[in-house]
């Protein structure tokens, strides 16, 4: 969803585990030359998914990333496909109330301008759940921990599942909470 974290986490592990953090959505305003909002609000919703399902498809490909998508990639099943089949997914969940919180002041996600934010939160998470839960080999609570804390769960599952070595990563440090 929105707000979760995924850019915060994913810059914070990639760190750790050593590996080049890459964020869907901003490949995506590289590739467009332009912001997501601007093409967004001009050429719609179905041409934005397009662009971002051919650069999901193109970094699904890549080895040694950590990838943080925008909160919509899964609503193609060729992203849910691409990232379920070839990286190993986590769903940073919380709740539609808390991300309201964390993006009460946020402009720049064409979704949530205008109208309720909140019911519309509520709405993409009644939607977009079930999607995630599909895509996701890990599901991390994220209410209210501290950066660290997400960290650490992430990493634990990445060394139950076998693809991190115990001990070989450092534990994170405090950078303090997700917002």
């Amino acid at each position: 969803m929105p707000g979760c974290g995924k850019s915060t986490v994913g810059r914070h592990l990639a760190r750790l585990l050593t590996r080049r953090f890459v964020d869907s959505d901003t490949e995506i305003e590289q590739e467009l030359g332009e912001s997501i909002r601007s093409f967004f609000d001009r050429e719609g919703e179905p041409a934005f998914r397009d662009v971002e399902e051919r650069v999901i498809g193109r970094l699904t490909q890549q080895d040694g990333i950590v990838l943080a998508t925008g909160g919509g990639a899964v609503l193609r099943p060729a992203n849910r496909d691409a990232l379920h089949d070839r990286t190993q997914a986590f769903y940073l969940r919380s709740s539609p109330e808390e991300l309201a919180r964390r993006l009460r002041n946020d402009t720049h996600r064409p979704l949530l301008q205008g109208g309720d934010p909140l019911r519309k939160l509520r709405e993409l998470y009644r939607d977009r759940d079930p999607l995630y839960r599909r895509t996701a080999h890990f599901v991390v609570e994220t209410a209210r921990p501290s950066v660290p804390a997400l960290l650490n769960m992430v990493l634990m599952q990445l060394e139950l599942s076998g693809f991190v070595d115990p001990g070989q990563v450092p534990s994170p440090v405090d950078t303090g909470h997700l917002d």
